[in-house]
């Protein structure tokens, strides 16, 4: 009985002590242990994530060379466009004179600056020759004229009656370097022949008359319509010069050539 109680006295100094000990200080709790495996094998066990391979770096892309700015085309050239003329005036006749609208440009071969454009008269004349006066239409720009003195001009025209025998019919005669032509309705009458194959024409002033007559043909007797004398006499004068210069030898035009 006695052991009994000392062994219950040395339990409770020993709680007494214990109780003392922890008051001084406290201690962390112990971990909670594991969970025990489950049994339980009907849920499946997810797998565990790939570990995804080191990425290859890429290689940098190529840069395709900057283009080449294109050439810039000069700008075009400015051209000048003359707003006068420049003839350059020769003649079959040196120094023979030249006049522009009877302006003295000087004497052939010859330049003339500066010309207005437009219809312009252009007079060339030299000694021993007939003078010639040409109307020209002028553009802008440099030009080439070449007059001739030495060429036969002929270009006459005039109305006339012819006195048959027995009546009479109207026509025009015509006189080129070409030759001598006479046209009317009346084809019996009508003729054409060079200035070669006329062999007398005559104007009779105060007979108001123009006979002609032609190598080896017939003769013929023209009148003015309107009875003057002046247009007879006229066309017969410039036929007579031109017929001169043949006889001369003259040169002729390329037709007649």
């Amino acid at each position: 009985m006695m052991v009994v109680l000392v062994t219950v006295a040395l339990v409770g100094v020993s709680v007494i002590v214990g109780l003392n000990m922890q008051s001084g200080r406290s201690e962390p709790a112990p971990a909670a242990p594991p969970a025990p495996p489950t049994s339980d094998t009907s849920a499946p066990v997810a797998p565990s994530a790939p570990v995804a391979a080191p990425e290859t770096p890429r290689a940098a892309p190529r840069t395709a060379p900057a283009p080449k700015p294109a050439a810039v085309a000069p700008p075009p050239a400015v051209v000048e466009v003359p707003t006068t003329a420049t003839l350059h005036i020769t003649s079959d006749v040196p120094g023979a004179q030249v006049f522009i609208d009877r302006k003295f440009i000087g004497v052939a071969p010859v330049t003339a600056e500066e010309v207005a454009p437009g219809t312009r008269q252009i007079n060339v004349s030299a000694p021993g020759y007939d003078g010639v006066v040409e109307s020209l239409d002028v553009a802008a720009g440099p030009r080439d004229v070449m007059i001739s003195l030495k060429t036969i001009r002929l270009d006459e025209s005039i109305a006339v009656t012819h006195k048959h025998g027995m009546g009479s019919c109207k026509g025009r005669l015509i006189a080129t370097p070409e030759g001598l032509r006479y046209e009317t309705d009346n084809k019996n009458d009508g003729f054409t022949v060079p200035l070669s194959a006329i062999q007398t024409f005559t104007a009779d002033f105060l007979a108001k008359n123009l006979k002609l007559k032609i190598k080896g043909g017939r003769s013929y007797d023209f009148t003015d319509p309107g009875g003057k004398a002046d247009p007879l006499y006229l066309f017969q004068q410039a036929v007579e010069k031109a017929r001169a210069k043949l006889a001369a030898g003259k040169d002729l035009p390329q037709a007649m050539r």
